[in-house]
């Protein structure tokens, strides 16, 4: 299952730099004026905006931001278009990585994420070129510490539509299909779960270690990078860490 690695990915980009926090903003702005691009700017009648409105909430972007950013992308002709780009690579260790952007420069962008790649040894490939060690999922994941009793919660996911349901000593993770994604989600708020985190996309199917100390920390420092660009909205790996 994915569920450490993701859980993992979550508890170190709660420990980000002040950097990357500072991004944090600025991301969510972007995918904000996507989403209502994409559907309207209105939550109820989009799917896709009322889950990032959620995120904004949960990463306490003030109110005021968000309203401004909907605004803006809902105005005719106003806002920058945003253009999602997806990059693929090998890091140290021979780690697979996926990178999902949203960029008005793609050409800064991919200079930036080859940059990053090649800082901590990794390398850049083709469209392709790890893709097909990743599965695309919805994933879902309440803290255990809030909601305490796992067989309720592992009830209510698969009577949303969840397609499978793990956990650990800290978390509990949903997984749907992509497409259910939406009607999970929303169907858990309805019974009055909140989430430490949820996204649709790329899951590894398999996981790698790397016992070296000096390359996971090459690894870590390439995150950070990562997370610290304003152009790169997610990364996924095969890590596990």
């Amino acid at each position: 299952m994915s569920g450490h690695s993701k859980w993992n990915n979550i508890k170190r980009k709660k420990e980000a730099s002040d950097a990357a926090k500072g991004a944090v903003f600025t991301k969510l702005a972007k995918e904000l004026a996507v989403a209502v691009k994409a559907g309207g700017p209105d939550p109820d009648g989009n799917s896709r905006l009322k889950d990032v409105i959620s995120k904004a909430k949960a990463a306490n972007m003030p109110n005021d931001n968000i309203n401004r950013a909907i605004k803006k992308a809902a105005g005719a002709g106003e806002g920058d278009d945003y253009e999602e780009i997806t990059y693929e690579g090998y890091g140290p260790g021979g780690i697979a990585i996926m990178v999902r952007t949203l960029t008005n420069n793609r050409n800064r962008t991919a200079a930036d994420v080859r940059h990053i790649f090649s800082k901590y040894g990794g390398t850049m490939g083709v469209d392709g070129s790890v893709s097909f060690l990743f599965e695309n999922k919805g994933i879902i994941v309440i803290s255990r510490e809030e909601f305490e009793d796992e067989d309720t919660v592992m009830m209510d996911a698969l009577d949303s539509g969840a397609a499978d349901f793990s956990s650990d000593e800290e978390c509990y993770e949903i997984e749907t299909a992509p497409d259910d994604y939406f009607t999970v989600k929303e169907a858990l708020e309805a019974k009055g779960y909140t989430f430490v985190d949820s996204s649709v996309g790329p899951v590894a199917s398999t996981l790698n270690e790397v016992a070296d100390p000096d390359i996971c920390a090459q690894l870590e420092k390439m995150f950070d990078m990562m997370e610290e660009n304003e152009d790169i909205q997610d990364y996924f790996h095969n890590w596990d860490n």
